[in-house]
């Protein structure tokens, strides 16, 4: 028999679900089950020990579930007001919910009615993920307790006893008898500190309290830079499983993917062995070559430290330290990076993520499913957190890479956040690019060779798009082409020359700037050329803004157009008219695949 008192039930306003004890003090359940934690309080207790009666918690860790039945990271961790003498629940391998023969899995619940709990068997339909978030869930029999409202956040157990998930949907009407589990290893992507506590698929106990040891040694030597990416690559070797879409944010989460999904049960040590590489900073005290065979006498799993097998080559030859090699000619700016893309969810949603680059390394910041009205407050939070990311020394780059239809968006322009109204643009050096040009490798190749001869310094011509030109797209592409053009203005918005504004983008021009305002003459359409200007008359606003531009940029390194554009922008915000000044709506496309020395993830959505 298992009294399991560690089943617990969770109240918040009027939401009834279910967790269960993970620590002294700690209690998993669902983020749903806990949404108006803001403005009511979050109570806890325990059915098998009625004595503790309800005590009060908090939400420490929050998966990021923004609020959909469908969003991920429907996750929390409550922490309690004091500690319970109870013993926490006990956690099975990751895949042991979904392993041939299906096991039975049983589910302690609170639907309504039953404050003393109840129990639902229920058993996975296949170790597929659904959205590569959830697994599916049938009833074990036609009869018996449906999952319904009340089991969200309910432990899944095995008939042992054993964690192996938690409940977070649950059917709508009694009669249908489904429902959704997260498993634990997908559990760990939100809270990474459960890879300490889940068994991994093999892997030896000693290494595993070895890598703990570390991890906790590297949170407390926050001065040390260890990338989880690049070490992840390490220990899993070239034919390893690939780095997950966005890599890892922490140290934490790569080991917790790696003690989860990966079944090679020398990963973890290897990983263990690099990290420790990296904190001693000292060759002599890199772990020995190789542990002896399964088949020969074992080192004891009470020796302080286990012995690390020899490392595959990308290993051995890894430099000892996690920064990427230097350049002569790499760029000195530090992105951090504001990708968007279409989300596939609806034309109103877009998935948004960003992230920062250190010793030319990419790291994740947040990404997330939202609707377009909804990108700028998370990109106003996340920035100053990317920011953070950056070395204390380093010129910082915001870059937006944008679907094509948003190149225009007046990102410059957006505050930097809901206590400071300082635009963006003036706040930093920003510049936008299109995301299909950033993920290109054919036009990356390209721009790295036209950036190393602008950098061999000499003037660069702006080439002028007028306003309503009547040069043909293929021909404007043949002069930039052939003047190995560096920096092509524009006299309108995009949508007012859209099909010259496109060859801009697909010829390796590493700056595009034009007036995020306006469509050039009033008077006259599209692709219509200007008339004279009488003599003593304003010239066409599109030729002024080029003019303009053109005496602004004329001897500036094309390096460093950002700093000089976030001058402008700050000339014009300062200006007795804004709204007049010429640089006022200035948008500036600048380039350089340099920044970003590691392939770029294609951006995921968090759903699908």
């Amino acid at each position: 028999m298992h009294s399991a008192a560690w089943h617990a039930r969770i109240a918040c306003g009027d939401e009834v679900g279910a967790g269960f004890l993970v620590t002294g003090r700690r209690v998993l359940t669902c983020a749903h089950v806990v949404r108006c934690s803001d403005r009511a309080t979050v109570t806890v207790s325990f059915p098998n020990a009625r004595e503790l009666g309800e005590l009060t918690a908090s939400v420490v860790v929050h998966g990021g579930w923004a609020g959909a039945v469908t969003d991920p990271g429907d996750v929390a961790v409550l922490e309690l007001d004091r500690d319970v003498p109870l013993a926490p629940a006990g956690f099975a391998p990751p895949q042991a919910a979904y392993t041939e023969p299906y096991p039975r899995l049983i589910a302690y619940g609170f639907p309504e009615g039953y404050d003393e709990g109840t129990l639902a068997e229920y058993q996975a339909v296949s170790g597929q993920l659904i959205a590569g978030e959830w697994l599916e869930l049938v009833a074990w029999s036609g009869h018996g307790q449906p999952l319904v409202g009340g089991f969200s956040g309910a432990a899944v157990t095995l008939p042992d006893g054993r964690v192996a998930g938690m409940v977070t949907a649950a059917s709508d009407t009694p009669d249908v008898r489904k429902g959704r589990m997260l498993p634990l290893d997908v559990m760990a992507r939100y809270w990474p500190a459960l890879g300490e506590l889940v068994p991994g698929p093999g892997h030896r106990h000693d290494a595993r309290g070895w890598l703990d040891g570390l991890l906790h040694r590297a949170a407390a030597e926050s001065e040390r830079v260890c990338d989880p990416n690049r070490l992840y690559v390490d220990a899993v070797g070239a034919f390893g499983p690939p780095l997950p879409p966005g890599g890892f944010p922490s140290l934490w989460a790569a080991a917790a993917y790696l003690r989860g999904e990966v079944p090679d049960p020398e990963a973890v040590t290897r990983f263990a062995g690099r990290l420790r590489e990296l904190l001693d900073d000292d060759p002599a005290l890199r772990p020995p070559a190789a542990p002896p065979s399964p088949s020969s006498s074992a080192t004891p799993a009470s020796s302080a430290t286990p012995p690390t097998p020899a490392a595959p080559s990308a290993v051995a030859s890894a430099p000892s330290a996690p920064s990427a090699p230097s350049t002569p000619d790499a760029p000195a700016w530090s992105p951090v990076v504001v990708e968007i893309d279409h989300s596939g969810a609806g034309p109103d949603q877009v998935t948004v993520e960003v992230s920062a680059y250190r010793d030319g390394r990419r790291r994740p910041v947040g990404a997330r499913r939202l609707p377009r009205n909804a990108v700028r407050a998370y990109v106003q939070n996340r920035i100053d957190e990317a920011v953070a990311h950056l070395a204390p020394d380093a010129d910082e780059l915001v870059t937006f890479v944008l679907p094509r239809e948003w190149l225009n968006e007046a990102v410059a322009h957006w505050e930097c956040g809901a206590d400071d109204s300082t635009p963006l643009g003036c706040a930093y050096p920003l510049v936008v690019t299109d995301r299909a040009r950033h993920h290109s490798g054919r036009l990356r190749h390209q721009l790295r060779k036209k950036w190393q001869k602008l950098d061999s310094g000499g003037a660069v011509e702006v080439h002028r798009v007028e306003c309503g030109t009547r040069e043909r797209p293929p021909s404007l592409r043949k002069r930039l082409w052939d003047g190995e053009a560096g920096l092509a203005g524009f006299a309108t918005p995009p949508t007012a020359a859209r099909q010259h504004f496109e060859v801009g983008l697909t010829v390796p021009v590493p700056v595009l700037l034009w007036p995020r305002a306006g469509s050039g003459c009033p008077g006259h359409e599209d692709d219509a050329p200007c008339p004279d200007t009488p003599a003593g008359e304003p010239s066409c606003p599109g030729t002024a803004f080029l003019d303009q531009l053109t005496a602004s940029v004329t001897g500036v390194p094309p390096a460093e157009l950002p700093r000089h554009v976030l001058s402008l922008r700050l000339t014009a915000d300062a200006a007795d008219e804004p709204d007049r000044h010429w640089a006022r709506d200035l948008q500036l496309l600048w380039d350089d695949p340099r920044c970003f020395p590691e392939t770029t993830a294609s951006l995921h959505s968090p759903v699908a």
